[in-house]
């Protein structure tokens, strides 16, 4: 075995004089750190056995490689024969002396750099190679805090919540396949927006909207004033089924979006014209008559078209009754539809995930990171809160405390 000569600190001084580096792969501190750190294990081993009542004693050391921001180096670890050591400062299984690499590799992870990109950066920042492996290991300790996250308690009334789903593609029994992430954001009271879940299913669909609503019940939500969702079939109907007194308000820009499908190319300019008239006007009356007209004009070309506007009228138009601090924040779901923006930013360049931890951790830090710029609540909110305690008489008695 190699002589442990230990740390030469004149060595270290001609070193410095000689321009040697202080900290980093070549730097002369990673020697000392090494020592201090098994100087450290040793004198935990001692507490440990001068504890013990049985006859346990040491049983040589093992070895294994640190990443450190010093460089990496090969730490000594001492053992005891009955296995019952545990080390705090260097954990077993631990393989980074410093929390600063592991947070540097989660953050640049939660901006959507691939490990690739992320081992280049740690090695060019710190001089420490990582594999896909450790830098995987790293990211897969937030899927605990993920989890946490999704069953946290919230509040018992939200005055708005937006809902709505995107789809991605993970590898699963060998095959890839699509899965719709369920993303529910809300307003509350304070006027500051929040994600208040994630969900993954096979496919959107009202069945298992109807679960994720159940799931908000279950995590202490009694009352949504207004829910802003996009045209699927049977969602309002699921909205409903656990919060009865709901509003829900579809989104004017989907159902824009869907009629201009059926609409021929000549004609689409015209046509949004026309149903400009309908979605901007000054009260539902008004906007009833530019319906009809609407009606009269298209119907014999378009059916299918005027058919949706009539069949969805009632809550399309939801948001009329409203003054316009309110209608403009629940006309669409574009506000939930940005978070989903910066969810596609991040996952761009991934493809298919290897399983669904893989693209919660991902997403969740991306909620992490849009959160730190929903600091402020929503414009007029003083306001608008005040409007909505008028407009839903009682309900907001007990959180404002009227």
């Amino acid at each position: 075995m190699e002589e442990d000569k230990g740390f030469d600190f004149q060595q270290a001084l001609q070193e410095i004089q000689a321009g040697k580096p202080l900290l980093g792969k070549e730097g002369f501190l990673t020697p000392l750190i090494k020592k201090l750190t098994e100087a450290a294990l040793e004198a935990e081993l001692d507490s440990h056995l001068g504890r013990e009542i049985s006859a346990n004693r040491r049983n040589g050391k093992g070895t294994k490689t640190i990443k450190s921001l010093n460089g990496n180096f090969d730490l000594r670890t001492p053992r005891d024969r009955d296995g019952t050591f545990s080390p705090q400062l260097v954990k077993k299984h631990q393989t980074t002396l410093n929390d600063e690499i592991e947070q540097k590799i989660i953050a640049l992870y939660g901006l959507g750099m691939s490990y690739k990109d992320i081992s280049s950066h740690i090695e060019e920042m710190y001089g420490i190679e990582v594999s896909s492996g450790t830098l995987s290991a790293v990211t897969d300790k937030i899927i605990h805090t993920v989890k946490e996250w999704q069953a946290r308690p919230l509040e018992a009334l939200y005055p708005i919540v937006w809902l709505d789903a995107i789809n991605y593609k993970i590898r699963e029994n060998g095959k890839v396949v699509s899965k719709a992430v369920y993303t529910i954001l809300g307003v509350n009271l304070e006027g500051r927006k929040e994600v208040l879940g994630l969900y993954l299913s096979e496919h959107e669909g009202a069945n298992f909207w109807l679960q994720v609503l159940t799931d908000l019940t279950n995590r202490g939500v009694k009352d949504i004033l207004i829910a802003c969702v996009d045209g699927l079939k049977g969602f309002p109907e699921a909205i409903e089924t656990v919060f009865p007194n709901t509003e829900v308000q579809l989104c004017i820009v989907h159902q824009i979006r869907n009629s201009l499908k059926y609409v021929g190319s000549k004609n689409q300019k015209e046509f949004m014209g026309d149903l400009k008239r309908i979605y901007k006007a000054s009260n539902k009356e008004l906007a009833a008559e530019e319906l009809n007209i609407l009606d009269g004009k298209w119907s014999d070309k378009y059916p299918i078209v005027i058919k949706s506007w009539r069949n969805n009228w009632e809550r399309l138009s939801q948001y009329f009754k409203y003054p316009e601090d309110i209608r403009r924040i629940i006309y669409t779901t574009n506000t939930i539809e940005a978070v989903h923006r910066q969810f596609r930013k991040l996952t761009k360049t991934k493809g298919a995930f290897p399983n669904q931890d893989s693209l919660l951790k991902l997403l969740y830090l991306g909620i992490q990171n849009a959160s730190k710029k929903w600091t402020m609540p929503i414009q007029n909110w003083s306001l608008t809160l005040s409007q909505l305690a008028i407009f839903f008489e009682g309900r907001l008695d007990k959180e404002l405390k009227l």
